[in-house]
């Protein structure tokens, strides 16, 4: 089964996370082939706006922890440098492409999955999901862009309450706060998102390029992302990381020592 599903229809490219199973967990395939469709959709003349959803119940939980504690046990030195290799460059695209992104939360979105729903130009959120920071819980820092996005989004004091507590944020509650743009009921996110996406597709696109260009203030989300990939790094060599992640797939409380 392909982890993402492309689709195009009247100027607009639906890019589906397609592994319902895990809740579109982000492996190292899947945060590939994203990137490289992001990349090719920003390159192709005839999409003029980008939809980016979930399969299933989920938008996407951020990264696959089972594959994640796999590696690490096998000492690959691979997992720490993903923010740099995959979720830094996802969220340039993103941040960069030159057409509208719309992100259709149509369920759960946490960590680098609810980054991507910030790094998107407009958010539609199901009735029924939930925003959640989980870095702190697997004794990990904001990577994805999050550190960037979301303060302008919601305000210091509220994405720093998102990143140490590790709450679930509500669709109504993220409505209240700016985190989304509409809630719709559940279901029909994507319906939502697409209508949005079609109406965009047949606008100045040139002229929406020139307003992404200048609400990205790109010198401070490219210095954002070299800080998060430098504290990832270090977080993620830390015992307390590998206690969070092995707690987690064993289904047990961590046990932090702060080293």
């Amino acid at each position: 089964m392909p982890e993402l599903l492309i689709d195009d229809a009247d100027g607009v490219r639906t890019l589906t996370l397609n592994r319902p199973d895990s809740f579109n967990a982000f492996t190292v395939a899947l945060k590939e082939q994203l990137l490289a469709a992001v990349d090719e959709a920003a390159r192709d003349g005839a999409v003029r706006a980008v939809v980016i959803t979930g399969a299933g119940r989920a938008f996407c939980a951020g990264q696959d922890l089972k594959e994640h504690i796999a590696l690490l046990e096998a000492g690959d030195p691979a997992p720490l440098r993903t923010v740099e290799q995959h979720y830094n460059p996802l969220v340039k695209a993103v941040v960069a492409m030159p057409k509208p992104v719309i992100a259709a939360v149509n369920g759960t979105a946490a960590g680098a999955g609810a980054s991507l729903a910030y790094a998107c130009d407009l958010r539609i959120a199901a009735r029924s999901a939930k925003f959640l920071m989980a870095f702190a819980n697997v004794g990990l820092t904001a990577d994805s862009g999050a550190s960037w996005t979301l303060p302008r989004l919601i305000g210091h004091g509220r994405a720093m309450e998102m990143m140490l507590l590790a709450q679930p944020v509500a669709a109504e509650e993220a409505l209240r706060i700016g985190m989304v743009n509409q809630v719709v009921p559940d279901g029909e996110a994507l319906a939502t998102a697409l209508e949005l996406a079609r109406r965009l597709a047949a606008g100045p696109t040139t002229a929406y390029a020139k307003i992404k260009e200048a609400m990205a203030f790109s010198g401070e989300l490219a210095a954002a992302l070299d800080v998060e990939a430098r504290t990832q790094a270090e977080a993620g060599a830390t015992a307390d990381h590998r206690e969070a992640v092995a707690a987690f797939v064993a289904k047990r409380p961590a046990e932090f020592t702060g080293r």
